[in-house]
């Protein structure tokens, strides 16, 4: 009988304590749900490695680590080998234990971070227009390859070493001052009509002329073209040949040559 009395108190106890604290658990519930959400260091599972803690408790740390080690595979491991770190681990990023900086998953969050820069050419190489993404306008690599465009200083050359008075020499001539005829380019005159948003004409192929071409392709010429690791030295290598009576070669040799034990035959 006394324990049933016991066991009821309890329950109306246990009643009135919910009762009392549903109207804080709402007015807290209310006050988080318009709070901005913030970062915190708190955990979301607390109960995480309880039974580790429990059987370090019993044990003691010195024998609960001793067998811990025995037993766990990559026991020094930040992580305890999980694939998604947990936001709450902190890696150290130095030797010092102490006092050295940390890092930790995802924190601070990408969210709240500014936003990344990453630009996909050189300040000054790309253009005003966003919707020009032509490569062909400074592809100066191969701006000679194609037999139908030959170098014209090259080609220049070569009528100049021909005889003069040769009729086919001259034909060759007025064909090369007259450039190429083809692709002209159409002016900006499109099926839509009229486009004035290129005036140079090279943002679409149809529009696009050798005269244009030409100039981009000039005002994108490398400049920065090295030199070779004797060039500083050339006074240097022509005097010893010369005081050894040896004929100068072209550009200084002994550097990227096979070594004497790589020459020697091993069998």
């Amino acid at each position: 009988m006394i324990r049933t009395l016991v066991l009821a108190e309890k329950a109306v106890a246990k009643a009135a304590t919910s009762a009392a604290a549903k109207p804080a658990a709402g007015a807290a519930a209310a006050s988080k749900v318009d709070a901005p959400s913030m970062p915190t260091d708190e955990t979301t599972m607390p109960w995480e490695g309880w039974f580790s803690s429990f059987v370090k408790d019993k044990m003691g740390a010195e024998k609960f680590e001793e067998i811990r080690r025995k037993v766990v595979y990559m026991p020094d491991d930040p992580h305890s080998l999980e694939q998604a770190p947990k936001p709450e681990t902190k890696i150290h990023l130095t030797d010092d234990k102490e006092s050295g900086p940390t890092a930790q998953f995802r924190y601070p969050s990408p969210g709240s971070q500014p936003p990344v820069d990453m630009p996909s050419e050189d300040k000054g190489t790309v253009y005003d227009d966003p919707y020009v993404t032509s490569h062909y306008t400074r592809d100066t690599a191969r701006r000679y390859l194609d037999p139908a465009f030959p170098n014209p200083e090259i080609e220049r050359l070569k009528l100049e070493l021909l005889p003069q008075d040769d009729p086919r020499v001259q034909e060759a001539k007025a064909i090369f001052e007259e450039g190429a005829k083809s692709s002209p380019g159409n002016k900006g005159t499109f099926a839509t009509g009229k486009s004035d948003f290129d005036p140079k004409g090279l943002r679409a192929t149809m529009s696009a002329s050798h005269e244009a071409l030409n100039e981009s392709l000039d005002a994108n010429m490398p400049n920065h073209l090295p030199y070779p690791d004797w060039w500083t030295k050339q006074d240097e290598i022509v005097a010893w040949y010369e005081e050894r009576g040896l004929p100068v070669p072209i550009g200084g040799t002994g550097w990227g040559l096979v070594p004497r034990e790589g020459r020697i035959a091993r069998w």
